[in-house]
Parts: structure tokens; sequence; C-alpha cells
């Protein structure tokens, strides 16, 4: 009854945006007042508690709404410059069919985008570059979260590993005792490393085929044939591509650890696969289009339309079609990467908000190192460098900010909700936070199938807070004892927990409202949840399946 009760919210916003298609700005302010009531008269939570989740959660959602703001800036600053008719030639001489347009985009560039930053900073610059192309936004959207699955677990150089899994097993007793009776696993840093191999091995085993999982979905959700075998032509590429990634995905976290296999497995990808495509080789002879948009459906735009602007930009050559995903780029790997200083200069900037409202809850504001800083940076190096007039920067604004309101009144409800959820661990009722009493009351009902459930737990936590790093500090721990109790290896169940944060990502509110607004797309949540839940229960059934197969042969 526990756990019915703390899940109870989160069912409802499901059972809305996805069975009755509610808009989230309908479903999340009845599922952030069914919080509040279950927090308040079951969990027994002190109101103060509530009241300081909920300004940790107004003050994250502002950090999101930033890195919303420098993403629509930079796509309306491309817009009104003229030079996204520069953007689209370029990609479309590399090659004219959007299936490999959306491969070589979403998949390898977001990837390499992912082992950067984090933060749902692919889908932000994705998506919006699909949109370019022609892409419906429902589309590019969509093909941009699917692709928030395989790179995540390694996303921000190794994020959810060296902070979510460490800081959640960190000096723990039962963590320090199995390391002591081990053979294999001389300290806590070997640990890690061994998790995070693990992780690599089992996505690089799913994640292959998410490239096909792609076009197919394109092919079939928005061709005008409604063909999902449209889409598996061109599996020759999809899954090259899938390859391109993945081993050398296994193979930078064999030899260098959580750091780079995102990151400089994205980037093989991408220079591989560009030169592929633009060669012509693994493709099919017909080149697959969307419908004339007169065909469209009206959800596939939503209720926001970019305004078309014909200019002839100022720059033309293909070094102005990738000057702003250059710097981007570079700007996110500089300041990201433990080795250099940047980083560590940067976080001299943090803002700390320490014990709201008394209650011991913290967070922290850095402008400079939330992307949103270094997509407004780059806005102003394009501002001078393609010689945008006062007007076009006025209507850049304009728009900016016309997006930016519609997203807003989500975030605003969605990610207090979150918070409140998480913070429920101090009550009068004597429960665990509702997170929690959701796992054990699966682990007691899996028993020695665990195995099963440990990656579905994983994707619950990436669902409720937006964020695999989250999950796995909440989780980790948890899923760790359960390996050990049930002599299983706790390496391969925490792994497993990695996987299914990795794989929520698809169908979390948090990224799907930040991913819409970046291109106009508000109101169609449910109808995305819908299409990106797909490849998500794929990925949770084949961690399951690997997951009882490998424990039959791994024991702590």
């Amino acid at each position: 009854m526990t756990s019915f009760i703390a899940v109870l919210p989160l069912l409802v916003v499901f059972v809305l945006l996805v069975v009755f298609r509610w808009s989230a700005l309908k479903a999340m302010p009845l599922a952030l007042i069914l919080t509040i009531i279950t927090a308040l008269f079951y969990w027994e939570m002190p109101s103060i508690r509530i009241a300081a989740a909920s300004i940790e959660g107004l003050l994250i959602a502002g950090k999101v709404l930033y890195i919303i703001f420098g993403a629509l800036l930079l796509l309306f600053a491309l817009i009104h410059s003229g030079v996204v008719n520069t953007i689209r030639n370029s990609f479309k001489s590399v090659s004219p069919d959007p299936r490999i347009q959306a491969i070589i985009i979403a998949w390898t560039f977001g990837a390499f985008i992912e082992g950067a930053s984090g933060f749902g900073t692919p889908a932000a610059i994705a998506a919006p570059l699909l949109v370019m192309l022609g892409f419906p936004p429902m589309a590019a959207v969509m093909s941009a979260l699917i692709i928030q699955s395989t790179p995540v677990s390694f996303g921000a150089v190794g994020t959810p590993i060296l902070v979510g899994v460490h800081g959640g097993l960190h000096n723990s007793n039962i963590v320090n005792q199995f390391i002591a009776s081990s053979d294999s696993i001389l300290d806590f840093q070997e640990l890690i490393y061994q998790i995070g191999l693990q992780v690599a091995i089992l996505h690089g085993i799913i994640g292959t085929i998410m490239p096909l999982f792609v076009v197919s979905l394109l092919t079939r959700f928005f061709g005008k044939n409604k063909s999902w075998k449209e889409g598996l032509e061109v599996y020759p590429f999809a899954l090259f591509a899938g390859f391109c990634f993945t081993i050398p995905y296994v193979l930078f976290a064999y030899y260098f650890g959580p750091e780079f296999p995102s990151l400089l497995g994205g980037l093989v990808a991408l220079s591989i696969c560009v030169f592929v495509a633009h060669k012509g080789w693994l493709q099919p002879s017909n080149i697959w289009q969307f419908p004339e948009k007169k065909n469209w459906l009206k959800e596939w735009s939503g209720v926001t339309e970019f305004t078309q602007v014909e200019i002839t930009p100022k720059r033309t050559s293909i070094f102005a079609a990738i000057f702003p995903y250059f710097i981007v780029a570079s700007l996110l790997v500089l300041t990201r990467l433990p080795s250099l200083p940047f980083k560590q200069w940067l976080s001299n900037f943090s803002f700390q908000i320490s014990d709201i409202l008394g209650t011991g809850i913290n967070t922290s504001i850095n402008l400079f190192v939330l992307p949103g800083g270094v997509f407004i940076f780059t806005v102003i190096c394009c501002i001078f460098y393609y010689g945008m007039t006062r007007s076009q920067c006025t209507a850049m604004m304009k728009d900016t900010s016309k997006a930016l309101l519609s997203a807003a009144p989500v975030l605003l409800f969605a990610v207090p909700m979150v918070r409140i959820f998480i913070q429920s661990q101090e009550n009068a009722a004597g429960f665990a936070s509702m997170p929690i009493e959701l796992a054990q009351s699966v682990a007691a009902i899996s028993g020695a199938a665990w195995p099963a459930f440990a990656a579905v737990i994983g994707a619950l936590g990436a669902f409720i807070a937006g964020s695999n790093t989250i999950s796995n500090l909440t989780f980790s721990l948890f899923q760790f004892g359960v390996g050990l109790e049930l002599t299983l290896s706790p390496i391969l169940i925490v792994a497993l927990q990695a996987i299914g944060g990795a794989a929520g990502n698809m169908i979390c509110i948090h990224n799907i409202v930040a991913a819409s607004a970046t291109c106009g797309l508000v109101g169609q949540e449910g109808n995305l949840i819908r299409k990106t839940i797909i490849p998500t229960v794929y990925y949770l059934f084949m961690a399951a399946i690997l997951g009882l197969i490998l424990a039959q042969f791994t024991t702590k």
C-alpha cells in the first residue's frame, strides 16, 4: 500500500499523458498537488521540508530554463541570420536522405555532445538542427530523445558513473567489506572502474541497434506510407553507425575508464559516418523523404510554428555552417575535461544555496558551467561573425522569449514535484524516501529474479528525476545491497541500475519538455512518450535478459 501510494502521482501523470493525451501543462499541476498531499498526510513530511524541496525544485527548473534559453537563442540566431539555409545545404550535401541525416546528427553528433556536456544538451542541439533540415519538430525531438540512452551513462565526461555511482557507494560499510573480501577488487576506484566497464559492455550489446530504431520510427510515424520497412532499408548504414560508436565506446571504457567512452566514441563515429555517408556507401538507392509540409499532421508541429526567414546570409561557406557547433563543442570539451584547468576556474563562480528553510537541503547555481552559458557565448560570437543587424537581433530575442515562456510553466510544476518525491526521507511516518520504498517493494516481490528488475528501478529513478546521475546517486547503494543479499554480483546489479537510468531518459518528462521547447513543440508530451516508450521497453527488456543470463555466471 505504501509503495502504491508513493507511485500514484507518477501513475496519474503517465495515464493522463499517454492514455488520455493531456498536455503536460494540464497534468503536472495535478501531479504536484497529489505529491504534496501524499507527502503531507501519508509520509507525514514536515510542511517546511515540502516547501524547501519545492524551492529547490524551482531553482533547478530555473537552471533547466537557462539551458533552454541558450539553445533557443542559438536556434533563432541561425534562423534570423539566414545561416540556417547554409547549414541545411551543407548537411544535405553529405546526404539528402533524412534517415541518414538523423543517424549522423542525433546518434553520432548527439553522442559526442552528450559525452562532453550531458544536462540534456544533445537534444537541445540535435533536435533544432534536424528541424532546420526540414524534419517535423515532433520527428526531430523523438529522434534526439531516443539517442538519450546509450551515451548517457558516460555523459558529461562520465558524470553518471563518477558522480552518481561513486557518490552513491562512497564510504559505505557494505561496500568496504565487499572490497576487503574480494580477490579481484583492490580498492574503491577499481570497483568504480569495473562497474563502468560492465555498463559499457552492456550498453554496447543493447545500444548498437538504436540508430535503426530511430529511422524505423521515423518512417513508421512520419512517413507518407507509415512503413517500418522504409526504415529497415537503411540497416547497413544504421548498424555500421551503431558499431562505429559502440566498439570504440567499449574500448575507451576498458583502456581509459568512465570519462571518455561517449565523448571520444561519438567523435570517432561522427568522423567515420560523415565520410561514409558522403561517399554514398552502405545506403539504399532510393531517397526517402517526409511528406510535404502541407500534409503534416497538426500534432507534428505542436502549437508553435517557426517563422520562415529567407535571408541571404553574409557568410555561406561550409565553415560558416559548422561555426556555431564548432564553438559549442570546443567550449563544452574544454570546460569539462578534468585534466584542464578551465573546469576548476569556472567552478569558483558557483553560488551555493545552503540549508534551505533550515532543512539541510542544498543546491548551487553556476551560470558559467551550465551549457546555457556556452550557448549564449556562442550566440554572441555568431552575431559578430555573421554580421547580424539590430533588427535581426531583436527578432531573435522576441522569438526566443516567446518559445521559452511556453515551456516554463510545465517545468515550474514538474521539477518541484520531483524534488518533494526525492527529499521525502525525513518524515514522521518512519518510511524511507518514496523512491526507496518503491524499490524495496519490487525487490521483495522479485527475489532471485532481481537482475530482471534492476534496470527498471534505474529507469524509474531517471523518469522521476530527469537525470541518470540522480538515479544512480539514489539507488546505487540499494542495488549493491540487494546484490549482496541475493549472493549475486553487486557490480553487475549496479551496472544494470546505470543501464536503466540511461534508458529512462528517453521518457522522462524533464527531458521531453526541455527538448520540445527548443523546437516549438509544446503540449504533445504524451504523444512523444507513446513513441519513445517503444525503444525504452526494448532497452529494459534486453537489460533484463542479459541480467538474468549474466547472473548465472557471476556471484558476489
